[in-house]
């Protein structure tokens, strides 16, 4: 009888969880705690809080243990299944409609149309980094790191990871250059 209900549970919180794995928590917990009372609703924010520390999709751990904490290791992959089942099919539906419809004028023009309005919102993204930039390194530097991020990332073909990585560092040096450059500032015209 475990079995079944579990695999009703978690077909539900498969079928019916939108947004992720966070806003699929209030339905895991009614699930777990109101329908089945499986687990307390102290426990299962305990349970919840450690599932949130771990890498990976939290729904996916969170039914796991589910099935673990009823029937074991025999449980866990089976309540893993029936969250991920739902999902799984979609998918597969989606991509043998998009592969059938991939060759359409209808949905070339689709994307086409839905392209420029990407290149608009990610060139307003830019802006606004660019902005940010300009309003923490100041001009001078804000054009300077554009610059270099542009060489790293189109002509030395840096990966992104790295570059973001770099920057980050070199934020780090660049402030406390500054604090120290002002600190003697400061303590000279004193």
């Amino acid at each position: 009888m475990e079995y079944k209900q579990l695999a009703l549970a978690m077909l539900r919180t498969g079928l019916l969880g939108f947004g992720g794995g966070p806003s699929v928590m209030p339905l895991f917990r009614h699930e777990a705690v109101h329908t089945y009372k499986w687990m307390s609703d102290d426990d299962f924010g305990e349970t919840l809080a450690i599932a949130n520390t771990l890498p990976g999709p939290v729904a996916t751990k969170m039914s796991a243990y589910l099935g673990y904490q009823l029937k074991g290791w025999p449980g866990a992959i089976w309540a893993t299944i029936w969250h991920i089942l739902p999902t799984s099919l979609a998918m597969i539906l989606l991509f043998s409609v998009v592969g059938a419809v991939s060759n359409s004028a209808i949905i070339a023009g689709m994307i086409g149309a839905v392209t420029p309005v990407i290149a608009v919102l990610l060139a307003q993204m830019a802006y606004d980094f660019g902005k940010k930039a300009v309003k923490g390194f100041g001009w001078i530097m804000g054009i300077a790191t554009f610059v270099l991020a542009f060489v790293l990332l189109q002509l030395v073909n840096l990966h992104p990871g790295i570059v973001i990585i770099v920057f980050i560092f070199y934020g780090l040096f660049h402030y406390r250059l500054v604090d120290k450059w002002r600190a003697r500032s400061q303590g000279g015209t004193s």
